[in-house]
């Protein structure tokens, strides 16, 4: 947006021959007012503007851009010029999500056609009425525009699907369903996406609901797979990737207004993220300063600029998830997380969850993963099912009179066998439909802000002494304040995930095992199994 400017909404002259006041002449068009004579004297001037009688109203141009999840992929994102006027100057700010209604209208611009060598007229939107379009109306007790909306009928849905026992493993296994195995991570990004519920310390200092979750391991292990997954089912979803990604291009940037000369402001991935996700892959890639100009939006949620003149605060209300490849390429399990990534420790401890994926060699997981891999390509074949169902009994039918028709038998029976249990284990969790776990996403988190109520906080109390004991024996990553505010942060998810007001002892244990489960994860091999031991009394039987 540019800055606010005078405009003539109506002006008066003085005749400076017989000094009588001539108007008042509306401003209504782009061209500016010039009268021929005066309607006292019939004098042909001169006149001069009269200060004191002529009046000013309000001018601001900002630049209207499509929403990052709306937009197909392959286009980029649309933007349109829009003029605002009087008492709707400044009532949004950069990232937030607004609508406008206005007169749509062009105009023409010298600079355009002698930059096109033919006519061409610019396009803009001439602003009568500005909404904001807010995401957690609930706490403000306000009326917002919403991106989503639901029906009574759907809501009724969502408390039914939430009294079911198991939902919160329910909700973990229709994450990325087309992802194999990753139950560790798919639990850290189903937390991500609920959200925990942001603080408001007496009116002074706010503390952040967003989790912030890193993934980091080996090549070929569907870290970028389970972002682009998050793109999608976010309701507002910003993806960059480290390589690409400049401070200014996730923060925010000024540019050089190229019509009024003026530094205008224009937010970055993570202003443009506001109240939804912002996902970096590569994370590793970005450089170190890069890297720390990220560190305010991350705690403080917020993004101070002070540029050309421009000092301002942008909101940057979003979690993060990001993906990072080890030093070398491969993870090294004989070092703790720290040494094997080029992470500083101000960084790594705002993460809430570490998810450390290794590539390890199982036979019976290895089998498992390419069964599932091979029926997943054969279900979305474009071929009919049924057809080459019977062509392959066919030609096995065939191939039966050389190879035996018992040996055939048996790997039929063996095949069908496997494929009744898998679909025995599929109908006990049985994943929710995607459109509808958006909505119900969606749903829990804007209308659902559980409270710390009767909570076992000897327990929080003795993990947090207990993590922080372990971390300066073993010399990893530093555990801070910040990990105990993740577990509660942890725990007000899996309470979401429940469409729950309160969170139980149960959201509490199971926020408390990801919280260890990701600390355990990130040690050497060598202190690991101990560790396992030592806080098996927090994390067995949730």
């Amino acid at each position: 947006r540019t800055g606010v400017f005078p405009q003539l909404k109506y002006v008066k002259f003085n005749c400076l021959k017989c000094g009588s006041i001539l108007g008042p002449f509306f401003q209504d068009s782009n061209e500016e007012i010039r009268i021929s004579f005066c309607t006292n004297c019939k004098s042909k001037g001169p006149f001069r503007v009269n200060g004191e009688k002529t009046v000013y109203r309000n001018y601001q141009r900002v630049t209207l851009q499509e929403a990052p999840g709306t937009v197909p992929p392959g286009r980029l994102p649309r933007h349109r010029e829009v003029i605002l006027l009087a008492d709707l100057v400044d009532v949004s700010k950069p990232g937030e999500e607004v609508e406008v209604t206005g007169i749509y209208k062009n105009n023409y611009d010298g600079n355009l056609n002698a930059k096109n060598g033919f006519p061409v007229f610019a396009t803009i939107i001439e602003a009568n009425s500005i909404k904001r379009r807010e995401g957690n109306t609930a706490n403000e007790g306000e009326e917002g525009l919403d991106v989503f909306s639901w029906t009574e009928e759907e809501e009724r849905e969502f408390r039914k699907i939430s009294r079911d026992r198991g939902i919160i493993d329910k909700i973990i296994s229709s994450m990325a369903p087309s992802i194999y195995g990753h139950r560790d991570i798919k639990t850290a990004v189903a937390c991500s996406l609920f959200g925990g519920v942001p603080k408001n310390v007496n009116g002074k200092h706010s503390i952040r609901g967003d989790i912030n979750v890193l993934l980091l391991g080996d090549p070929g292990t569907a870290k970028s797979q389970i972002l682009k997954y998050v793109e999608k089912t976010a309701h507002r979803a910003v993806f960059a990737t480290g390589q690409g990604a400049s401070a200014v291009g996730l923060t925010a940037s000024v540019r050089k207004d190229p019509i009024t000369k003026e530094w205008t402001l224009e937010g970055g991935a993570l202003v443009l993220a506001d109240k939804g996700v912002c996902l970096i892959d590569e994370f590793d890639k970005m450089n170190d300063q890069d890297r720390t100009s990220i560190h305010e939006a991350m705690e403080q949620q917020s993004i101070s600029i002070s540029k050309a003149g421009i000092v301002t605060t942008l909101q940057a209300r979003c979690s993060i998830i990001a993906a990072a490849n080890p030093n070398g390429g491969r993870y090294n399990s004989t070092l703790p997380l720290a040494q094997n990534v080029s992470l500083t420790e101000p960084i790594l401890s705002r993460f809430d969850i570490l998810c450390v994926v290794r590539d390890l060699v199982d036979e019976e997981a290895d089998e498992r993963l390419a069964t599932f891999v091979v029926d997943s390509h054969v279900r979305s074949h474009p071929e009919n099912d049924e057809d080459r169902e019977g062509e392959e009994l066919k030609n096995n039918g065939e191939s039966a009179i050389e190879q035996g028709e018992d040996e055939i038998n048996e790997q039929l029976n063996a095949r069908q066998r496997r494929l009744q249990r898998q679909r025995k284990k599929e109908e006990e969790i049985s994943p929710i439909p995607q459109e509808l776990l958006m909505k119900y996403i969606h749903y829990a988190r804007t209308k659902i802000y559980p409270k710390l109520h009767q909570m076992d906080m000897d327990k929080v109390s003795r993990v947090y002494a207990d993590l922080r004991r372990e971390s300066i024996s073993t010399g990893s990553f530093p555990i801070t304040v910040r990990h105990l505010e993740s577990i509660l942060r942890i725990a007000e998810s899996f309470a979401k995930m429940r469409l729950s007001e309160f969170v139980s002892s149960y959201d509490l244990d199971r926020a408390i095992k990801v919280v260890v489960d990701s600390f355990v994860d990130a040690q050497k091999v060598s202190v690991r199994r101990q560790l396992r031991r030592s806080f098996a009394i927090y994390t067995l039987g949730h």
